[in-house]
C-alpha cells in the first residue's frame, strides 16, 4: 500500500510539512515524482484543462515544464481541514521568447487515508513581468 507521509487528519504543522513537500516536488520539475504524491486516479482541474490519474498528471507536467522554463514556485498554507488543504501559491517562469511571468493562484487539495492527494483544484492567473521585477 502507497503512502505519502504525512498522512491526514492534517495538524497545522502536517498540512505545513504536505505544503513544504509538495513546493519541493514541484520545482524538482520531475513529472514522474511529482506524479507519485497523488493517487493512481486523481483527478484535477487546472485552470481550464482537466486531468485524470497519474498517467496524464505526467503527461500535463511534461508538457507544462516544456513551456514554463526556469520555473520557481513558492506555496503557503492558507487553511486546512481533517484531510483537506488550501494553498495559495505563486511561480514564476519564462517562455522560449524570453518573457517572463508570475503565476498567482489558489488550490484546494483533497487526501484520502494514505496521505496521497486524491482531488486538485486550482485556479491561475499570469501576470507578464520584466525579468528585473522577478521575486523567486
Amino acid at each position: 500500500m502507497e503512502q505519502k507521509f504525512p498522512l491526514p487528519p492534517f495538524s497545522l504543522e502536517t498540512a505545513k510539512q504536505k505544503i513544504q513537500a509538495a513546493e519541493d516536488g514541484w520545482n524538482s520539475k520531475d513529472p514522474m515524482k511529482v506524479s507519485m504524491a497523488y493517487t493512481e486516479d486523481t483527478e484535477w482541474r487546472n485552470r481550464d484543462q482537466f486531468v485524470n490519474g497519474r498517467k496524464e498528471v505526467q503527461e500535463f507536467l511534461a508538457d507544462k515544464w516544456d513551456k514554463e522554463l526556469d520555473y520557481k514556485l513558492k506555496k503557503s498554507y492558507w487553511a486546512h481541514t481533517d484531510n483537506r488543504i488550501a494553498v495559495r501559491f505563486e511561480y514564476e517562469y519564462h517562455n522560449a521568447e524570453g518573457q517572463w511571468f508570475r503565476a498567482y493562484g489558489n488550490e484546494n487539495w483533497e487526501f484520502d487515508e494514505n496521505g496521497l492527494m486524491a482531488k486538485r483544484y486550482a485556479s491561475i492567473n499570469d501576470l507578464a513581468i520584466d525579468e528585473s521585477d522577478r521575486r523567486l
